[in-house]
């Protein structure tokens, strides 16, 4: 039982505060009109939901952890050939990397790269394990309450909701390319891009912040006075974010150690993994609510920081790339990007891997 209500603290934790990192790169992704098809509690895989405004919210079915898959963040040059595949999969419902290829007088690898690049844009589907033609589809078509009134201003018809895999009208492959083109991360100007890319950490900090305003402005903590008596005290709002301001800097001095051969080892040694999270997350929610919100502040600090190193694939890393490519002013090679991410998940991984054995030497055996 006592393992059960671990696992459910360790969930909780970091099911919220993950939630609030990647909300806060859907709100900036949205607020830009960047399309995100799935917005998901937990790690990639089978998952349940709902679909709402193009976006499927929903579990997985490892809830720790999650994500927000904005469009159009893939690196590299865009396909030259993307134009002519959307028109040929919208003008026939459904179609084959054969067929189109076919269409547009190329070759099946330039076919079959265009269509995968639509795929992450969210412009047309992929084809599932179960379809035999392998054939890649139109998305299910919802009117928006802003095209029905607009409709209805103009005395037109109501547009009609369309199936997965229904033909659409094509009427200006390049105006409809351009519509789809607007709603990718890609299409951004460099400071719009940065906003997505900042705003989960932003968003972790902040709500440290209100916790602090709440741990020690709103609820206000004991303390004992030179007489020896306990009085209590309610900080005022401006000594709570100076208090998570401290903290905030203390965290991040913490974290520029592993940046130093000196202090790394005893950064990494103090730091603790999802193993320490839960079994501290039970201690912290058994000792009240304003310790829950201190320790899930002192997380979320952690979270955000830790997303603002520049490493592939953290924020920080894909925000460095983005300044990369702004200064010189050209796009960095994919292969260039997938190495570096690559390196950079090797090297969490061995982080991982090392403060997963201290915390079980520490908290499970006892060491």
């Amino acid at each position: 039982m006592d393992i059960l209500y671990t696992i459910f603290c360790a969930i909780v934790v970091i099911g919220l505060l993950v939630f609030i990192h990647e909300g806060g790169h859907y709100v900036a992704a949205r607020a830009f009109g960047v399309r995100v098809t799935e917005f998901m509690i937990g790690l990639p895989g089978p998952n349940v939901g709902f679909k709402k405004g193009g976006t499927k919210f929903g579990v997985t079915a490892v809830p720790l952890g999650g994500y927000a898959k904005v469009c159009g963040m893939e690196t590299g040059e865009m396909s030259p050939h993307l134009e002519c595949a959307l028109a040929a999969v919208y003008r026939a419902g459904t179609a084959t990397v054969e067929e189109v290829a076919t269409a547009c007088g190329i070759s099946l690898e330039e076919a079959e790269d265009a269509l995968d690049e639509l795929v992450e844009w969210g412009s047309i589907v992929a084809p599932r394990r179960a379809d035999a033609r392998e054939a890649y589809k139109t998305p299910a078509y919802e009117p928006t309450k802003r095209e029905v009134q607009r409709a209805r201003r103009l005395c037109a018809r109501r547009p009609r909701a369309l199936a997965e895999g229904e033909p659409r009208v094509v009427e200006d492959a390049h105006a409809l390319f351009e519509s789809e083109l607007a709603q990718q991360y890609r299409s951004l100007p460099f400071r719009k891009r940065s906003v997505i890319l900042l705003a989960g950490i932003a968003v972790n900090l902040l709500f440290a912040m209100l916790a602090f305003i709440v741990i020690y402005s709103v609820i206000g903590f004991d303390y004992t006075n030179a007489a020896g008596e306990v009085a209590h005290y309610n900080a005022t709002p401006l000594q709570s974010i100076q208090a998570g301001w401290s903290f905030i800097v203390m965290t991040l001095t913490a974290i520029l150690g592993l940046f130093n051969p000196e202090t790394a080892v005893q950064t990494v040694s103090e730091s603790t993994s999802i193993v320490g999270i839960a079994v501290l997350s039970t201690s912290y929610f058994a000792a009240g609510f304003a310790e829950a919100l201190f320790f899930m502040a002192a997380i979320s600090i952690s979270l955000g920081l830790m997303n603002l190193l520049p490493i592939p694939p953290l924020d920080g890393g894909r925000f460095l790339i983005e300044v990369i490519q702004k200064v010189f002013r050209r796009n960095v090679p994919t292969r260039i990007v997938g190495y570096v991410s690559m390196a950079g998940m090797a090297l969490f991984l061995c982080f991982f891997v090392f403060m997963l054995n201290q915390d079980i030497q520490r908290f499970i055996l006892g060491n």
